[in-house]
């Protein structure tokens, strides 16, 4: 008999707030994470996209001292961060664990991309023997799943998801998957991302894909809108307590919802647009609601992914028209991009978590920014105001470059407690 799993414990680290409370509270009242670069000067680069959504007041010293602040990536100090507070809010002794029952699977996107440019110039400028030692094991990116292990004594399985911009709900899928078949009992989850570098924003650039609105940051990032132009690039963490339901009860934990359903495609169709059909992100959303038990007319809630590029945005409409067929047009949905920007690997992970506190909360966070409707993206995405729902379950996409998808469904704790 498969295991029920339920979600323990959530921990974020977002360009909106540097945990979990102030993130939730910036994305119910709207509040824009997205300013001017300041981590490199991208006027001098004369890069056509100057703005991006950071992480803001963070102290790596304060968290890991100047030694270990040195010899950590700043998406793995993301990372251990979001998974400390996950840890502390899930109320979970991981000495007290089987450590061989205890799992990691957390992701990201380009992982220490920071790191590889630092020590690209390094190289160039003084030598390869003046490269760091630590230069490898820091831009690796399964380095986060691998550090939060070490520092909590998790010997069960261990892995990152890699598959971009769906990497952070794929982790949190697949770490379901080990809980629920018996290879775990618990397993911390997600994704984490610091890319804002010259190098990527650069690439980016190149792609088409970023709002080169740099005159007026908070407003350029515009899901579902008519005048939508690109995402923006945004950095941080999100990092979920999974548990066995049993296991859950058995020490008392406090249960925030349960993962009921995944879903997991590929597009094999481009590897960035997709496909004109949208039948990758229909069936990651079929196989989560088939997974889950639940009826499409459940779903009180969905999350989109929504990063305000003009292709995504369109086919992700078609997709949940296609999926929900009438109830497409009464379900609530809400990109919270548009205030945390896209946080690639990491997105997924705080979008769940999103997820997770609307049903909480029974709170449907807004689409900021939604002011000039689209006739290809004419749903309700919950423009500029929260709205109070009455909520019994909830659903999250994700969707990356290579065609990856996945999709996550929640259910609330209510009947579990």
């Amino acid at each position: 008999m498969q295991k029920r799993v339920v979600v323990t414990g959530i921990g974020a680290i977002t360009p909106v707030g540097n945990d979990v409370a102030s993130t939730w509270k910036a994305m119910l009242e709207g509040v824009s994470g997205i300013t001017s670069i300041t981590r490199f000067d991208a006027t001098a680069l004369q890069l056509k996209t100057q703005i991006a959504a950071e992480v803001k007041g963070f102290d790596p010293e304060a968290h890991f001292g100047p030694k270990g602040s040195r010899r950590l990536d700043r998406f793995v100090q993301f990372a251990l961060v979001a998974a400390a507070e996950a840890i502390e809010a899930a109320m979970l002794d991981c000495a007290a664990l089987d450590p061989y029952r205890a799992g990691v699977v957390v992701g990201s996107g380009i992982g220490g991309i920071g790191t590889l440019m630092d020590q690209a110039r390094v190289m160039r400028d003084r030598g390869a023997r003046r490269v760091s030692p630590f230069f490898i094991p820091m831009m690796l990116l399964d380095m986060a799943a691998g550090e939060i292990a070490i520092r909590y004594g998790l010997r069960g399985p261990n892995l990152a998801v890699v598959s971009a911009c769906a990497t952070g709900a794929q982790a949190i899928g697949e770490a379901g998957e080990m809980i629920r078949r018996g290879a775990a009992d618990v397993v911390i989850c997600g994704g984490s991302e610091a890319g804002i570098e010259p190098l990527a924003i650069a690439g980016f650039n190149r792609m088409g894909a970023l709002s080169t609105r740099n005159d007026d940051p908070q407003t350029a990032c515009r899901p579902f809108d008519a005048t939508r132009d690109g995402f923006v690039m945004g950095e941080g963490a999100g990092v979920l307590v999974l548990e066995a339901l049993d296991h859950a009860r058995k020490r008392n934990a406090p249960i925030r919802g349960e993962l009921v359903g995944y879903g997991a495609t590929a597009d094999a169709s481009h590897i960035a647009a997709p496909p004109p059909d949208a039948a990758g992100a229909v069936n990651a959303m079929r196989f989560a609601l088939a997974q889950s038990g639940l009826a499409a007319d459940d779903i009180g809630y969905l999350n989109a992914h929504g990063t305000g590029t003009p292709l995504n945005d369109a086919a992700e409409t078609k997709a949940v028209k296609t999926l929900f067929g009438d109830h497409a047009s009464a379900l609530p949905i809400s990109s919270t991009k548009a205030v945390s920007g896209h946080l690639l690997g990491a997105a997924g992970a705080v979008e769940a978590i999103i997820t997770l506190l609307a049903l909480e909360n029974q709170t449907i966070p807004p689409t900021i920014n939604y002011t000039h409707p689209d006739p290809e993206c004419d749903l309700d995405y919950v423009p500029g105001t929260a709205r109070s729902g009455n909520l019994i379950a909830a659903m999250s996409n994700s969707f990356g470059f290579g065609g990856h998808n996945a999709c996550l469904v929640f259910h609330t704790s209510a009947d579990l407690e």
